[in-house]
């Protein structure tokens, strides 16, 4: 379990942010459109990393740093179906202003533990290894546009030490949601169910995961208040057995604090 207790900036205020898919450029410039300053971002998943050459990051920062220097601005990336989990898993990205963080992080910001879990299941995964295999018999720098690690998964263990080590979770940030949340059916993605046999029952796995940490969480008597998720590209909001539930849409901010 990785515990980030004291962040890299001095900080004002902590945001979370849907989906950017590999658009850094844009949120900073949303960020500055917003007077966004002294703030950690996270990212709640779907980043964009891993679709490019391991160096492409590092000129990828060297582009964002001066901005972010001057607004005082970190970025924490949480993993989703369009990541590459190894970025995350190993930390790969460990700049001073832009981290990847691995599952089962805990993220302690002032009176707040926010524990965050990535992965989800790519709807067009079909078509991703399609384009994958046909890129790599014409020999084009080998790109990866799937994981078949992507899902999220069940850490039994890192919820207990959580347990064992007095850490009270208040505040939860995935990249799916747990399955009585909005989205509750699967309306706008029957041409993917049709056309990929395995997905309907893939996507009743992925959903099922959050289920698992939320009981799990009751169970060991955290005092869990919030929960923030992207993955579904629309804003959503709803209060269930007094917990907030916030889906963000892409690009869209919510300050935590």
């Amino acid at each position: 379990m990785r515990i980030y207790n004291n962040l890299d900036v001095n900080i004002a205020s902590f945001i979370i942010c849907g989906d950017i898919h590999g658009e850094f450029s844009e949120l900073l410039y949303k960020l500055k459109l917003k007077k966004v300053i002294d703030a950690v971002i996270l990212i709640a998943g779907d980043c964009g990393i891993g679709f490019e050459k391991r160096a492409y990051y590092d000129q990828l920062y060297n582009k964002l740093e001066k901005t972010l220097d001057k607004l005082n601005c970190q970025l924490l990336l949480l993993r989703g179906n369009h990541d590459d989990p190894k970025y995350f898993d190993d930390e790969l990205l460990d700049f001073p202003r832009m981290k990847t963080v691995p599952d089962y992080s805990v993220i302690r910001f002032r009176d707040r533990n926010i524990l965050c879990v990535g992965g989800g299941i790519s709807v067009d995964r079909i078509d991703r290894i399609a384009a994958m295999k046909e890129d790599r018999v014409e020999e084009k720098n080998n790109p990866f546009y799937y994981w078949e690690n992507e899902k999220p998964f069940y850490d039994e263990d890192n919820l207990t030490e959580l347990k064992n080590s007095s850490i009270g979770i208040d505040t939860v940030i995935t990249h799916t949601c747990p399955s009585f949340c909005f989205p509750v059916n699967k309306s706008g993605i029957q041409i993917w169910l049709k056309r990929d046999p395995q997905l309907a029952a893939d996507l009743n796995v992925e959903r099922s995961i959050p289920d698992k940490i939320l009981d799990k969480l009751n169970k060991d008597g955290h005092p869990l208040k919030e929960w923030y998720y992207g993955h579904f590209h629309a804003s959503h909001f709803e209060v269930i057995d007094d917990v907030k539930f916030t889906a963000l849409n892409i690009m869209e901010l919510k300050i935590l604090y």
